[in-house]
């Protein structure tokens, strides 16, 4: 069965987005306002170049909503860090061993690794405030539960590590959602100062929060730690209950949660610059993860200390991380973003190798200061790398894949460190985490970090349904989709290049079953062919479309030789022929 436009539309203008200059927080997911039947195209013109970014990490704070809840974010930061010395130390004093300690860590990042890509398909496909909202309110009960059994002095080992294991798929839920929402909080250009901010205000706690939580374990014990982490929950909780945000129409139905996971993971891997980015954040996490894993067998077989002087090292190394979000922005003006990524894979190394050496207060405080400047720096680099480098329809997806990446990196890499200073020693899992960062600066020779400052991912916003003869439903399909090219013989190897990259962009936005078929009798005509599951999903594939994406579309426009534009044909597939038409038939309108 055949549905076709009438009017024969040029390929590139029915399937591929209008210019549209506002920016992710002025507008709401052309993939969720666009609606099964119509999608009227706006027209316009080609859009100006980003404003430049602020050279300021203060300047998102002019924006009452990110403030608001930027605020929260620094009480509930306050009693997640009091939270992490209550469990490091518990542990500590629950086990010797030097394994179980690290996985107090492993286990609050494990669940983002196993947990990260289903939140971000929520985040994708729901309202993101209610998302974060069910989060903090979880994440309150749990830290609840904990302060209480720690109180009847219930607490195990394998215990402790559940409810951790607990407060990190809380976490794994929200950040996400959390993540994905600064382009509903901040314009873009101030988007890559939000997100330093953001990693600021944990640093800014982690600053003071350690030392305070050494106090509170010190002088009430690890289950005050917990029941103050408990009651921080209700800041956010408050803040988000008040934050009026966008209100997205969304037409079309949501993706299923399968699908929606495989489409994030399919538009990653078909993104070269995007997997860049995430193999780095990899290996990042799994050996700066190294100094934070060991900090609490460091401070105490190390230094010989107690709950106090551990909490001055996390506080050391919050000083320095919250020293690295105030250089990044300059540092992001004056350096390409490889050459600032080789410099935190180094100093991180540099700070790890300090520490192996030292068995002094001091000396430790420095190497844990380098390394927090060098955490915030590249972590945070990588976060608006990722949201630069994608749409908004899929940019939840994307950072829960990176947040994958780097936390199951720190998962495993707290596992290891631990394992291997249990079995050599302390200084030897250090060195090795230092020899790992080492390695992956180099790699950056190899297979550099992506400059994405000019990348263009505003939707195109072009696409306008077609005049159906058939009363299809979102859920009608499987739709098959035909596109007819006629091409000089000269310009053939020209074509195919062209055609190479938009087979990518196709099966990067959801098509299936992508070919290139040429005519035997006519050489010079070629039909492009690719399917779709559902009319919905048809749909989807055409808003996905961003001005990036234009340029390679263009050129395929230029090498067509045809009196007419390329005709697009649109089929719904049928296996067998019915005993009665599922699919009515309007009659047409004179």
């Amino acid at each position: 069965m055949t549905v076709n436009d009438p009017k024969t539309p040029d390929p590139d203008r029915a399937e591929q987005p209008v210019p549209d200059t506002r920016t992710g927080a002025e507008i709401g997911d052309p993939a969720v306002s666009s609606g099964p039947s119509a999608l009227p195209g706006r027209g316009g013109k080609d859009p100006a170049p980003a404003p430049a970014a602020s050279q300021s990490p203060f300047v998102p704070l002019k924006h009452p909503a990110f403030r608001m809840i930027w605020t929260a974010t620094l009480v509930a930061n306050l009693g997640t860090l009091i939270q992490n010395v209550g469990a490091g130390w518990q542990m500590a004093l629950l086990t010797p061993s030097h394994d179980m300690v690290a996985l107090v860590q492993g286990s609050t990042t494990l669940p983002v690794m196993v947990l990260a890509i289903a939140a971000g398909a929520l985040a994708d496909n729901f309202p993101r405030r209610r998302v974060m909202l069910a989060a903090q309110t979880f994440l309150l009960v749990v830290s609840a539960v904990l302060a209480a059994v720690a109180f009847l002095g219930w607490l195990t080992p394998w215990t402790l590590l559940a409810f951790t294991f607990l407060l990190g798929c809380g976490n794994a839920m929200h950040l996400p959602s959390w993540q994905a929402s600064m382009r509903d909080l901040v314009p873009r250009e101030d988007l890559p100062a939000a997100i330093t901010l953001n990693s600021m205000s944990f640093n800014l706690m982690r600053s003071v929060g350690p030392a305070i939580g050494g106090l509170v374990v010190a002088s009430l014990g690890p289950a005050a730690a917990f029941a103050l982490n408990a009651a921080s929950y209700t800041a956010v909780i408050f803040a988000l209950a008040r934050w009026n945000s966008p209100q997205e129409v969304r037409s079309l139905p949501p993706e299923k949660l399968g699908h929606a996971i495989a489409v994030g993971l399919r538009y990653v891997a078909l993104s070269p610059n995007l997997s860049r980015v995430i193999l780095r954040g990899l290996i990042f996490g799994s050996g700066a993860v190294a100094a934070l894993a060991l900090l609490p067998v460091i401070t105490r077989d190390m230094l010989q200390a107690e709950a106090r002087t551990f909490g001055a090292m996390l506080g050391a190394f919050g000083l320095g991380a919250i020293g690295g979000a105030l250089a990044a922005p300059r540092l992001r003006a004056r350096l390409r973003i490889e050459t600032i990524i080789a410099l935190a894979f180094a100093v991180n190394a540099a700070g790890l190798l300090i520490v192996s050496v030292s068995r002094t207060e001091a000396l430790t405080v420095v190497g844990l200061m380098l390394a927090g400047s060098a955490w915030v720096s590249a972590l945070s680099l990588f976060n608006v790398s990722v949201q630069l480098a994608t749409p908004r329809w899929v940019v939840g997806r994307a950072l829960s894949i990176y947040q994958t990446a780097t936390f199951g990196g720190m998962a495993i890499g707290s596992w290891a460190w631990g394992a291997l200073s249990d079995e050599v020693s302390i200084p030897a899992a250090l060195i090795a985490a230092a020899v790992l960062l080492l390695g992956g600066g180099v790699l950056g020779r190899i297979w550099p970090m992506p400059d994405f400052s000019e990348t263009n991912l505003d939707p195109a916003n072009r696409f306008n349904a077609p005049a159906l003869r058939l009363d299809l439903q979102p859920q009608s399909g499987p739709i098959m989709v035909m596109v007819d090219w006629e091409i000089a013989p000269e310009n053939t190897q020209a074509f195919l290049a062209a055609m190479t990259d938009r087979r990518r962009v196709r099966i990067r936005d959801g098509a299936r079953q992508w070919s290139l078929l040429r005519d035997l009798e006519n050489p010079d005509i070629w039909v492009e062919t690719y399917h779709v599951p559902t009319w919905a999903e048809y749909i989807r594939h055409n808003t996905r479309r961003t001005q990036a994406d234009v340029e390679s579309f263009d050129r395929l426009l230029q090498l067509h030789k045809g009196p007419e534009r390329p005709h697009v044909h649109r089929m719904i597939e049928r296996q067998t022929v019915p005993l009665r038409d599922d699919i009515i038939i309007p009659p047409k309108v004179p």
